[in-house]
């Protein structure tokens, strides 16, 4: 391992479970920096996410050459047999840049990565990460205690902080500032889908959340780039069900980063406190959880943003819930749970929205 730098894998990126061979995985942890053999892999796949796979990996080195490496990792790859087309492809490009890129310049937890590659043609990726076992997920319909909020609200400010209206971010390739004419494209894309979202769960929204939801698109084009003096890198669906939570106050983990963007950090924060606590919960603890996180930011450095104003940015950022609610379920596959968690994530977001009169804002 001293010399010429290790050869990457071929092919750099893998779709099928089964070309997770001990020959691949040794080239791609060789060429991630660690010197090691892998001699068997058993795989299992985890969760059931829609636009990639995961498998955990129980790994056996040759003898002598297993110093430091964990029994198992996980392995996130396009879901095997699907093309989910150029969508998808964006959002693969997004995850490993944050890997690659972003990950080792901020302090948010988020796991370990040992491998990464994008490949353009055909949307191919592969990330190899740290196995979070036996740490618990958060569950999105359910929500959370004031406790776990504060956590992961703590750990956000590690995302925001390090690069607070940061320059540099520019050249993070998946970190571009949305102009005006990105926020009208989005205004159209959400039009079409409220229309979809409201006319699928027609018996199952108030008349009062469908008279919030069919408001936003008319705003949100400008709301999408709106505050730009403060800007950071946005996680975009910071909520329950990509958390982990191990043991501790402060253990919390963050997962999923295809839709990290160049924003408002706030939105994050918006969009977590609105969708991941039941609502008088909510209503209780905002104020003190948005200090929390405004404390946070000061640890890592960030100064000139006094408390009322993180407030009032909280406060305007609501509008990312039915923004990612809405385009969420009305461009992915249905499922029963998926159906009761976008009503619980609507329903809370509305009731924010109009806590907080945010449409006045715009």
């Amino acid at each position: 391992m001293t010399g010429t730098p290790p050869a990457p894998p071929a092919p750099a990126s893998v779709r099928d479970p089964g070309d997770l061979t001990p020959e691949w995985l040794t080239a791609a942890l060789r060429a991630g920096g660690r010197a090691v053999t892998i001699a068997s892999v058993r795989h299992e796949q985890v969760g059931t996410g829609q636009m990639a796979a995961c498998y955990r990996l129980h790994l056996e080195a040759a003898p002598g050459e297993g110093d430091g490496l964990p029994a198992s990792i996980v392995a996130k790859v396009p879901p095997a047999g699907v093309d989910l087309g150029p969508v998808a492809a964006g959002a693969y490009r997004n995850e490993v840049a944050f890997y690659a890129e972003l990950a080792p310049t901020v302090a948010v937890r988020a796991p370990e990565c040992y491998y990464h590659a994008f490949v353009d043609a055909g949307a191919g990726f592969t990330l190899l990460l740290e196995d979070m076992a036996p740490a618990r997920q958060g569950d999105q319909i359910l929500g959370c205690s004031a406790a776990d909020a504060r956590a992961a609200l703590v750990n956000l400010a590690g995302l925001h902080g390090p690069r607070w209206c940061d320059p540099a971010l520019a050249e993070v390739s998946c970190l571009t500032p949305v102009g005006p004419d990105d926020g009208g494209v989005l205004a159209q894309v959400l039009e079409a889908a409220t229309q979809i979202f409201c006319e699928r769960y027609a018996d199952r929204l108030t008349p009062e959340d469908v008279a919030v939801l069919r408001d936003v698109p008319a705003v949100i084009g400008p709301w999408s780039s709106a505050r730009p003096e403060r800007f950071g890198p946005v996680h975009g669906d910071y909520r329950l069900d990509n958390l982990l939570y191990g043991d501790g106050p402060a253990a919390v983990a963050a997962v999923d980063w295809q839709t990290v963007s160049h924003g408002l950090p706030a939105r994050d924060v918006g969009y977590f406190l609105q969708t991941c606590l039941p609502v008088d919960d909510r209503r209780r603890h905002e104020d003190e959880l948005v200090a929390a996180y405004h404390e946070a930011l000061g640890e890592h450095g960030v100064t000139g943003y006094p408390l009322d104003l993180c407030l009032d940015d909280y406060r305007f950022s609501l509008l990312q819930g039915p923004l990612i609610t809405v385009m969420g379920a009305a461009f992915s596959n249905r499922t029963d749970r998926g159906d009761d968690m976008f009503m619980a994530m609507a329903s809370r977001s509305c009731a924010a929205l109009r806590d907080h009169r945010t449409l006045d804002m715009l």
